[in-house]
């Protein structure tokens, strides 16, 4: 893995990625809620935040982006079709683009369901994805501005992604979404062995992500459901709960 990231908690559960590609020296921030966390871990460890990407335009995804453009005059990568509710950006992406961080690329993916024009970024190089709020360890993200036909699609192109990426998310919402996840599939083995290490990691306040696609292949009731209908049922149950 050439990339070094970082996981910076901010806010309630929202988690900022910041990622430093050595070679270049090169550090990108993922996603910033707020900018002065963000900042201060960044000064730390002597690096200098060239880039910011976002996936979706919810301030709790874009609320740093203006305070770190100013404090370091970096670039802002962003979904081209919520371009108009994301002024500071400077970079406009969708489905085919590739994005660069030094010498790694990054391909965007159009993942449209909890917002209109949501994004993701795959790097294949590095088998990552950052996928702002569309899957979580467990979970997926609310049906904002689109459909569970949307969201099924993501299901699949992100599960496509294969077995060892690791998706980066961008909130601590796992072990809310296992607990939902076992009233879906009470008797599923891999689920409740999961649960009990999420549990534990939580009573110890350790994160539990990033997750990886084969992980969620086997727990995830979302990614697991056979059909629109079957998604949007469990995405209506879960918004009830």
């Amino acid at each position: 893995m050439a990339l070094e990231i970082i996981r910076i908690p901010v806010l309630s559960d929202n988690y900022v990625w910041l990622v430093h590609e050595p070679e270049s020296g090169e550090t990108m921030a993922v996603d910033p809620a707020v900018a002065e966390p963000v900042l201060a871990e960044a000064k730390a460890r002597g690096w200098g935040i060239t880039q910011i990407w976002n996936t979706h335009w919810h301030p709790d995804h874009t609320g740093g982006n203006a305070a770190i453009k100013e404090a370091t005059g970096c670039t802002i990568t962003g979904p081209e079709a919520e371009s108009a509710r994301i002024p500071t950006l400077d970079h406009k992406v969708k489905e085919g683009d590739v994005v660069k961080l030094g010498a790694v690329e990054a391909r965007v993916l159009d993942v449209p369901a909890h917002t209109a024009g949501h994004i993701a970024f795959h790097l294949p190089t590095e088998q990552a994805a950052f996928v702002g709020d569309t899957l979580f360890a467990m979970g997926c993200g609310r049906l904002f501005e689109g459909t569970a036909d949307q969201m099924f699609a993501n299901m699949r192109k992100l599960e496509a992604l294969g077995d060892d990426t690791r998706i980066y998310c961008a909130h601590e919402y796992t072990q809310s979404n296992g607990r939902f996840a076992l009233t879906v599939e009470p008797d599923n083995a891999a689920l409740i062995a999961r649960m009990e290490q999420v549990n534990a990691m939580r009573e110890c306040a350790e994160p539990t992500v990033p997750t990886t696609i084969a992980l969620e292949r086997a727990t995830n009731p979302f990614m697991r459901a056979e059909s629109v209908a079957e998604l949007a049922a469990r995405r209506a149950a879960k918004d009830a709960a």
